[in-house]
């Protein structure tokens, strides 16, 4: 299935307020596509992975971002664009802003998936509707109830329970990194950096998945919908509602005849 096709019936199915995103990453032998806006070259700036992943789901931009765009020293490291060092794995970055020790402040930058120094040398983002290339992994924003219902359809072929793990922080780790490395879908809980530079808002999660498997999602929102699984949540409305006493005070009325003729 191409990303094309996907988004129609992400679109159908979940109905989110920002394009899906396709990501794909390149090695130091591929070339980056000349459409692709390069924050340095083109806007100026230095950005982080949520900020591009940002410009791609809700301004419909394809970015590509490598070193010399980022300024967030955490990516640089996750995604192989700049070497690892021992500052880093200690849990210098951590210590004090998220963990109280250094010794968690490693097991903090231990559990944060990492791609080995000089795999790849950019990444590439753009709404999958538009994407001229073939995803490595996909990544849907929406609310609580929409990522319920991507769940959902990954678990139409398999059931059981899907296993996915929070941090707080480099949430980009988490929907790029560890979906390509795992091959599996991953719920995402966007972090802190996301929220403050993403501009990710306080009701939305993420949900992302490799890009092998688009076709056997949408099989399964198709299959779950068929079931009566479905976005928007249908509403229970076949009850009788209360209303307070005194109101009924009105049947009375009406029942003993005293109503007003017109």
């Amino acid at each position: 299935m191409d990303s094309k096709t996907f988004t129609r019936e992400i679109e159908t199915h979940i109905r989110p307020a920002t394009f899906p995103v396709a990501v794909k990453l390149l090695t130091p032998q591929e070339p980056v596509p000349e459409k692709a806006k390069r924050p340095h070259r083109d806007l100026h700036i230095q950005i982080a992975i949520c900020q591009a992943i940002a410009m791609a789901r809700r301004m419909g931009w394809t970015i590509a971002v490598g070193e010399e765009d980022l300024n967030c020293p955490l990516t640089k490291i996750a995604f192989g664009f700049s070497p690892l060092t021992s500052h880093y794995s200690e849990g210098h970055l951590a210590c004090g802003m998220y963990v109280e020790t250094m010794e968690a402040g490693a097991r903090s930058e231990a559990a944060t998936e990492k791609f080995p120094h000089g795999t790849y040398q950019h990444l590439l983002v753009a709404p999958a509707g538009r994407a001229e290339f073939v995803p490595d992994a996909l990544i849907i924003y929406g609310n609580a109830a929409q990522v319920m219902r991507l769940l959902t359809g990954a678990l139409w072929k398999r059931g059981g329970a899907l296993t996915s793990s929070f941090t707080g922080r480099v949430d980009c780790s988490d929907e790029i990194i560890r979906t390509m490395l795992s091959a599996d879908y991953q719920v995402i809980l966007p972090c802190y950096g996301d929220r403050v530079f993403g501009q990710t808002e306080d009701s939305e999660m993420a949900f992302s998945l490799p890009g092998a498997k688009m076709a056997e999602l949408v099989e399964g929102l198709a299959g779950t919908h068929k079931g009566g699984i479905r976005y928007p949540i249908p509403s229970f409305l076949r009850y009788t509602p209360q209303f307070p006493d005194h109101y009924y005070e009105l049947e009375r009325i009406w029942a003993a005849g005293e109503g007003q003729k017109p």
